[in-house]
């Protein structure tokens, strides 16, 4: 009887594990299945935190809408100078690579999720992505969804929300802008800049000082009252205009211009820090540029405050719509911003195109501080023959492989689109 039970058992098991090994392989054949039916896209990868290497056209899943989202069939991608601080880990608490970045873009609705409203298959839209736009296909909540007008190109559009929004909200939002008012943008040939430049223009006398490259100044000459070299002492120059200094100071640099900005302001003025790009000046992240430019970030006393009557603020866009969810504010002054573009008091400037696979030469022109407005990254636009060999083609493995210091160097760069 032992005998016949312990035969009995060990047929038992021998089923149980026929029968496993059964379920498991038709697991594995619907898994097979799910994945050869699960459609592709190209993006871009970044595959770790560092330089340029890092990036990578790849093969990926394409993405499909949840309940209240949008599917956006990607005509074209904004860069920023936060995405190349976002590709060297020079941010707080980046995300974990692989990643695909990017927060822009413009293109057409192909799928709604559940309970989306508002929108309709084929609408053409611009939206901001919590990364991930930076692809063929994006899927994004309907909140930070906006038509674009008839007469806006794609290119247009993928340039228009993260410029436009930050400089609107600065301006109107934080500073109070009003007519007679003075202000000092840093930058003043890049996509904020330019958008600061034209939102000054829509309220009568406000005199705008800006800084830039001075290789800029014949460019963006007409859209300031006052242009100085970024390595000039702007301040001296400001106050032999302007005694008493200005109303509003827009810094996107940081370090030894925060002190420079604050003693410009007036009584009531407002200093507003909206970036740090100081901290990038090379293609990795520097420990001493960083601490560099901490260094020589001003001690604010809010006693001295005070005493002076101004007032210091920040401002961070993807904060204020991502973590501390102000999307109904952000569609607010979406709305009055193309309300004005409609009455052609904005546009956007597009500084240049550039195809997925030659993002590394986008992001080097911005590296460079070499772009007059927006770059974009136009999803449809097909490589030059010289980036068609470079290591940004397309891996279908999607893995990386690292470039050799100095190969690039004697390239000539393509062409720019403007």
């Amino acid at each position: 009887m032992a005998k016949e039970g312990a035969q009995r058992a060990e047929e038992t098991e021998q089923m149980i594990e026929k029968e496993g090994g059964k379920e498991a392989a038709e697991d594995s054949a619907a898994g097979s299945l799910r994945a050869a039916d699960a459609k592709e896209m190209r993006a871009v990868v970044l595959s770790a935190f560092g330089g340029l290497n890092k990036l990578r056209v790849s093969k990926r899943v394409m993405p499909e809408p949840r309940e209240g989202e949008l599917k956006i069939r990607v005509k074209a991608c904004g860069l920023n100078f936060i995405d190349l601080m976002v590709r060297q880990g020079n941010i707080d608490n980046p995300p974990k690579t692989p990643l695909v970045p990017g927060f822009e873009c413009s293109g057409i609705i192909e799928t709604l999720g559940d309970s989306v409203k508002g929108f309709e298959i084929g609408d053409r839209v611009m939206a901001f992505v919590n990364y991930s736009a930076w692809a063929e296909v994006v899927c994004t909540p309907v909140e930070f969804v906006y038509k674009i007008p008839d007469d806006m190109s794609f290119s247009e559009a993928a340039a228009f929300p993260m410029n436009f929004v930050t400089a609107y909200v600065m301006l109107f939002e934080v500073a109070n802008l009003r007519e007679g008012m003075s202000v000092l943008v840093h930058s003043a040939g890049g996509g904020v800049g330019q958008a600061v430049a034209q939102l000054c223009s829509t309220i009568p006398n406000v005199t705008v000082f800006g800084t830039a490259s001075s290789f800029k100044h014949e460019a963006i000459k007409d859209s300031v009252t006052h242009l100085f070299d970024r390595n000039s002492d702007y301040v001296q120059e400001v106050k032999r205009i302007s005694t008493e200094g200005v109303d509003i100071v827009l810094d996107c640099l940081c370090g030894e211009n925060t002190g420079k900005g604050l003693s410009l302001l007036k009584p009531l003025g407002t200093y507003i820090l909206y970036g740090s790009s100081n901290m990038v000046t090379g293609e990795t992240k520097s420990f001493f540029s960083f601490a560099k430019s901490w260094w020589q970030v001003e001690k604010v006393n809010p006693i001295k405050l005070y005493e002076e009557n101004k007032v210091i603020a920040g401002f961070s866009l993807l904060n204020l719509l991502f973590k501390q969810n102000r999307g109904s504010l952000i569609k607010s002054v979406m709305d009055k911003l193309i309300n004005l573009y409609n009455n052609k008091k904005i546009k956007p400037v597009v500084d240049s195109l550039w195809a997925l696979e030659e993002v590394k030469e986008a992001m080097q022109r911005i590296h460079d501080r070499g772009n007059i407005g927006k770059l974009i990254l136009d999803v449809e636009k097909a490589p030059t023959p010289l980036m068609a060999n470079d290591s940004t083609e397309t891996s279908e493995a999607g893995e990386e492989e690292e470039d050799h210091e100095g190969d690039n160097e004697n390239k000539e760069r393509m062409p720019f689109i403007q």
